[in-house]
């Protein structure tokens, strides 16, 4: 077993692993707890009571956090009806074949979020089984299958995120930045909450959210506390 850091085996000090903290507590914990010399992500997990083998119990939507991200996100939009409204929202790429040619061909992926416009999607899903592990393809319920390009590429930049159940049930995400403040990572946990919250399936039964934990990049796991 590895050896762990001076500076990890304090911060997991300073964290009752047997403890639920409300949610406050669990954030400023967080900040206090990153041990990075740069700027720490604070993501967030939730392990759900679903079994994403069956269609109906699948989790998967997008939200834009009231308090951003923290990240800059590059955006390809593919298509051949919407070049204007792509460039005037500033997406780093617009194309249409010769983009997907590029990605099949030379194995580019200087891009984090792909839009596209509904006509590209039988090109785009020949490309299919590289885009889909990488989590690149484009979906409706996500909104980067869509007419209103310009609405997708601002949200993206000003801050949406998609979240999506993984095999285990669980659903990972970004909350933001170490340096965000306090009230900024708490709204984007509550909205954060309450989609996921929305999203129970109706097949499942008693417990549906099992627990909840926020970390910073290579910070102990907090566990935190549902108030609602």
């Amino acid at each position: 077993m590895p050896k762990l850091s001076k500076k990890l085996t304090i911060a997991n000090a300073k964290v009752d692993k047997a403890k639920l903290y409300p949610i406050s507590e669990a954030i400023k914990l967080a900040k206090e707890t990153s041990i990075t010399k740069f700027d720490s992500t604070v993501e967030i997990a939730f392990n759900l009571n679903v079994d994403p083998r069956h269609a109906d119990q699948q989790i998967r939507g997008a939200l834009v956090l009231p308090g951003g991200t923290g990240k800059s996100q590059k955006v390809l939009v593919l298509t051949k009806t919407k070049v204007k409204e792509a460039e005037e929202a500033k997406a780093e790429f617009v194309g249409a074949e010769e983009l997907i040619q590029k990605i099949a061909k030379e194995n580019w992926f200087d891009f984090d979020v792909i839009v596209a416009t509904p006509e590209m999607m039988a090109e785009l899903g020949k490309i299919g089984k590289v885009l889909g592990p990488k989590g690149l393809m484009p979906n409706p319920k996500t909104g980067t299958v869509t007419l209103d390009v310009k609405k997708a590429v601002e949200e993206i930049k000003k801050g949406k995120v998609e979240y999506r159940t993984d095999k285990e049930g669980n659903i990972h995400s970004i909350l933001g930045k170490v340096s965000f403040k306090e009230e900024d990572l708490i709204k984007n946990y509550q909205a954060l909450f309450e989609v996921i919250k929305k999203a129970k399936p109706a097949a499942v039964k008693g417990t549906y959210i099992k627990n909840i934990s926020v970390t910073t990049t290579m910070g102990p796991g907090i566990k935190i506390l549902m108030e609602n």
